[in-house]
């Protein structure tokens, strides 16, 4: 199956239809809540909560004795949950930093997860669990119904995101603010986690424990790349998730043997990885021009400067001096010289320039605001 085959199949073949719309609401709530996290400082929290969930899944099948991907999400729940507030509460109560909180939780709960799927291999009733399947994540298994809940949690966060979008976007950029103005920022503060928690544990069905991170990160960081607005930021988040939930389950569908999770988060990669390189205000290549463009803005300044300085010593701005006398100026070069003579900044003949009265108006003004400075 091509690209233009799974494209034409999407809306009429079942299982195709269910896997693409869960990865694409999957990753809007992603992108949404993903946006918090990054600005919050707290990247690691998505890979802790992951990890942190694991024991749950497996305790709960233990107690049910049935693979059921609603109580096995409970259990992620409560599980991820009970990891966070651990973390929450090591960084206040104790004078370790969170990450090194992150780093505890995170190896104690995965090792007692995978602990606990060790024994489970060891049950009768082993052969139809199937928990290593959250490792990696398995899109296939995707249903009708986990798609339904997918997008009511998804609604849910947007309608909390909208009433609650003056507070969270207070505790954001200034918690201190916040607390003098009477917010509850403890509450404010366990909601959003919450939420970012509830988003995790969706998505271990479909991408997995250990890539979950990448999905709740990667969008957000490829937003923060192109914009300043908070509102701007969560838009196009949840826009490069839903397109990496589709893209991703196109690829991976119309190839054989590639893991839907693993490519979904690879094409978020590539959001990120072409959000580094162009976007126009931070990436690095309009960095790496801007700076040529200033280093060469810089030598004309200076070299400007200098014939400003020569030029001053003489009764009239248009006396013509030999070039000769620039050869020890370290600013300057044959190419400045050209760009300058192009703006009318200096005329040339020959081997003798002059400052035109542009260019002397120009090196004044530049002069008196260096030392103004």
């Amino acid at each position: 199956m091509n690209l233009n085959e799974y494209f034409s199949l999407v809306f009429s073949d079942y299982t195709l239809r269910t896997i693409t719309l869960g990865t694409a609401i999957l990753g809007v709530v992603c992108g949404m809540l993903g946006s918090f996290a990054v600005l919050r400082k707290q990247s690691l929290l998505g890979d802790a909560i992951s990890h942190a969930a694991l024991p749950g899944i497996a305790i709960a099948f233990l107690i049910t004795g049935a693979k059921d991907s609603n109580t096995l999400l409970i259990g992620a729940l409560v599980s991820g949950l009970i990891g966070t507030f651990w973390i929450k509460g090591i960084t206040t109560k104790t004078h370790l930093k969170s990450d090194t909180a992150l780093g505890l939780i995170l190896s104690l709960f995965f090792g007692f997860g995978m602990l606990l799927l060790t024994f489970i291999q060891k049950q009768p009733n082993a052969n139809q669990a199937g928990l290593d399947k959250y490792l990696f994540g398995q899109a296939a298994t995707l249903v009708e119904s986990d798609v339904w809940l997918m997008a009511i949690v998804t609604g849910l966060c947007l309608v909390v995101i909208l009433l609650f979008w003056k507070e969270f976007k207070m505790l954001l950029f200034d918690p201190d603010y916040t607390k003098t103005l009477g917010f509850n920022t403890r509450i404010i503060d366990i909601l959003i986690t919450s939420f970012i928690v509830l988003a995790i544990v969706l998505g271990l069905q479909t991408v997995g424990v250990v890539l979950m991170s990448a999905m709740l990160l990667a969008p957000a960081a490829a937003a923060r790349q192109w914009t300043n607005s908070l509102g701007t930021m969560v838009i196009l988040a949840a826009f490069f998730g839903a397109f990496s939930g589709v893209f991703g389950t196109a690829i991976s569908a119309s190839q054989n043997n590639l893991s839907t999770g693993p490519v979904i988060v690879l094409v978020a990669s590539v959001f990120v990885l072409f959000s580094f390189i162009f976007s126009p205000s931070r990436g690095l290549l309009f960095r790496h021009i801007r700076f040529i463009k200033n280093r060469r803005d810089l030598e004309q300044h200076k070299t400007l400067a200098f014939m400003y300085h020569i030029a001053k010593t003489h009764d009239t701005i248009s006396h013509p001096h030999t070039i000769k006398i620039l050869n020890n100026f370290q600013g300057f070069t044959r190419g400045t010289l050209q760009k300058l003579v192009k703006k009318n900044y200096v005329e040339l003949d020959g081997n003798m320039w002059s400052l035109t009265e542009e260019g002397f108006k120009t090196a004044s003004n530049l002069y008196n605001q260096q030392n103004n400075e």
